[in-house]
């Protein structure tokens, strides 16, 4: 009697197994990592770019990258070094555009697009949009590092355009942002890990919100494993741009 005693003792003092999100819940935390990086108008950021690759010399950029949600438009501008000053991506009508004013020409790219030759992607700094071109399944509850999270699996939705079709999220539970990421190709083959270890808010007027955005990204090329890219985001404005400035000649002008 004594030993049923002290099984059923240690039952109530065992932990109880993690509960499972639901699918709603589930599409919920998805929602909300949206709506925390949307700003609900425009953006512009500076932000220093940094790639390692093997038996190369490290290179170093800064660019400014602009973004306006209405209709979501996107361009980046590259301001160093002197080599590459002036080239640029502009997103127009769902078509990334690259524009090199050596050549004086504009190419059209695709999602898979390395932004400069790095390791990022045009997502990397554009406003999330997950809900929209993912469908969500949780996965587990854990621990990464002192952080509790959420993982969670995306898988493109059919007729969606993205530089992978699967993504593994690690999502902090006390605040929504995203700490991991991790990127596979179609066959499952693990392909690119990022890491968010710093966020930022910022105000919007046009939210009439905060707009959170990772301050620190390191990107983590798993099939060159030596091939590296770290991006920081040095300063955010959230105020109306110039009417004109989502267009090949404004960005044609900054060359000139």
């Amino acid at each position: 009697m004594r030993t049923i005693r002290i099984l059923a003792l240690l039952l109530l003092l065992a932990p109880l197994p993690a509960r499972s999100l639901s699918q709603e819940e589930t599409d919920r935390v998805i929602r909300k990592i949206d709506e925390m990086e949307r700003s609900g108008g425009d953006y512009k950021a500076l932000v220093y770019m940094e790639a390692k690759e093997k038996d190369k010399t490290d290179v170093v950029y800064e660019l400014l990258a602009y973004r306006r949600s209405g209709d979501q438009k996107l361009m980046f501008l590259f301001l160093e070094p002197k080599t590459e000053a002036g080239k640029g991506y502009l997103r127009l009508e769902k078509n990334l555009w690259f524009y090199d004013p050596r050549v004086g020409r504009w190419e059209r790219r695709t999602e898979r697009e390395r932004i400069g030759g790095t390791d990022t992607r045009r997502g990397d700094l554009d406003e999330s949009r997950l809900a929209e071109e993912f469908t969500a399944k949780w996965e587990a509850d854990e621990k990464l590092g002192k952080f509790e999270v959420h993982r969670i699996l995306l898988t493109v939705r059919p007729g969606v355009d993205v530089a992978f079709p699967t993504v593994r999220l690690w999502v902090n539970k006390e605040n929504g942002v995203v700490l991991k990421r991790q990127e596979l190709a179609l066959s499952g083959r693990l392909m690119r890990t990022g890491y968010f270890p710093r966020w930022k808010k910022v105000w919007s007027e046009s939210k009439k919100g905060e707009v959170w955005y990772a301050e620190e990204m390191r990107y983590y090329d798993e099939v060159e494993k030596a091939n590296q890219t770290l991006l920081l985001v040095k300063s955010v404005d959230t105020r109306p741009l110039e009417t004109n400035l989502f267009t090949k000649a404004w960005l044609e002008s900054k060359s000139r």
